[in-house]
């Protein structure tokens, strides 16, 4: 725990010891007397308890309060930040029906980096190898995948090896991403005040940025119109920047980046952001939590020109899964599939790739 961990302890006392373990990644409160711990990807029930709801009203209350926000019926639902770091997000009654729900993702110390991903298995050395090539040769990246199943811990690596002569623009809702680079200028998202002014969306953001001569922009999560200005940026010179999207596979995080920017307002038709979305995004990075919580990226792909006025990619590597053992444990294996269209760039500027047979 940090300086701050007295104002953690004041209003969370029950699930302190879950704050200060480094083995707990998230802490779901579903009312005052069932709390669940994710540990190493897999859910636990645990003891605690708060006194009432009451306690645990006031808990996510004073969260709000120290970060200005409201939290009341009229304002049922809090996303924030807590002093650490770490991501919560609070829901109350009358919108959720068994009392105050706390979920809070909890900041992690250590940076993460792709020969850690190696080490957890999460990424064969063939597959860290692909995504330092994308990053190096400026390939813009969308990284997909289900809740909690890795994306921003994998951008987070992918980042890390963005070279130090370029100038990085990160824009967050809640500030997740910890670069490791010198020249990074942070963004953080800002919500309307009790009178419903002075909002400052990831939109608000992404077109304020383009002002300040980025060489890159990340951006934490693409969830709505932000999509569309995100596109034009790439498509106009900004190239090697990265995202997150939620999407349950490669080509559907395609479609999901057509139906966020179509929701910007702009009258485009449906050919024209197809053709946006194809020339923008170059590749795909896919991770899956798999049934024994172990996370992994089990897709990385390149995206083709439309074909027949539909996407089209091409699988980089990909992961198998073989069994599954009476312990949970999944086997499979990760393999190459087809070589990038990007491997003469790679030779020219000296970067490694796989061997592809």
């Amino acid at each position: 725990m940090n300086s701050n961990s007295d104002f953690l302890v004041l209003f969370l006392a029950p699930v302190r010891e879950f704050l200060e373990d480094d083995s707990v990644s998230e802490i779901l409160i579903n009312g005052a007397s069932q709390i669940y711990v994710e540990r190493r990807g897999k859910l636990e029930l645990t003891s605690a308890k708060f006194a009432g709801e009451a306690q645990l009203m006031a808990a996510a209350a004073n969260i709000a309060k120290s970060v200005d926000r409201i939290l009341d019926e009229r304002h049922p639902d809090l996303d924030a930040r807590l002093p650490d770091g770490s991501r919560v997000h609070a829901t109350i009654p009358p919108i959720s029906r068994c009392g105050t729900i706390i979920s809070i993702r909890k900041f992690k110390k250590d940076i993460l980096t792709l020969d850690k991903l190696e080490s957890f298995s999460s990424i064969p050395h063939e597959g860290a190898l692909l995504l330092n090539a994308i990053v190096k040769l400026r390939k813009n990246t969308i990284v997909s995948g289900g809740t909690s199943s890795g994306k921003t811990s994998v951008l987070n690596a992918m980042s890390g090896l963005i070279p130090e002569k370029d100038r990085i623009l990160v824009l967050e809702d809640a500030s997740e991403l910890q670069l490791q680079q010198k020249h990074c200028v942070y963004f953080e998202t800002r919500k309307p005040d009790k009178n419903g002014e002075g909002e400052f969306s990831i939109r608000d953001l992404v077109i304020a940025s383009l002002r300040l001569r980025p060489d890159r922009l990340v951006i934490g999560e693409i969830r709505g119109k932000e999509a569309l200005d995100l596109l034009q940026a790439m498509n106009t010179g900004h190239s090697g920047s990265m995202s997150t999207i939620h999407a349950n596979s490669p080509i559907d995080a395609l479609r999901r980046m057509e139906t966020c920017a179509l929701m910007s307002g702009v009258e485009l038709p449906l050919s024209a952001v197809r053709m946006q979305v194809a020339s923008a995004i170059n590749c795909l990075v896919h991770t899956m939590r798999l049934p024994d919580g172990s996370r992994k990226v089990v897709d990385i792909s390149e995206v083709l020109p439309l074909e027949n006025g539909d996407y089209k990619t091409s699988k980089l590597m990909e992961w198998k899964t073989k069994s599954i053992s009476p312990d949970g444990t999944v086997c499979g294996a990760f393999r190459l599939c087809n070589r990038p269209s990007f491997a003469g760039e790679a030779q020219i500027m000296g970067i490694e790739l796989p061997q592809y047979s």
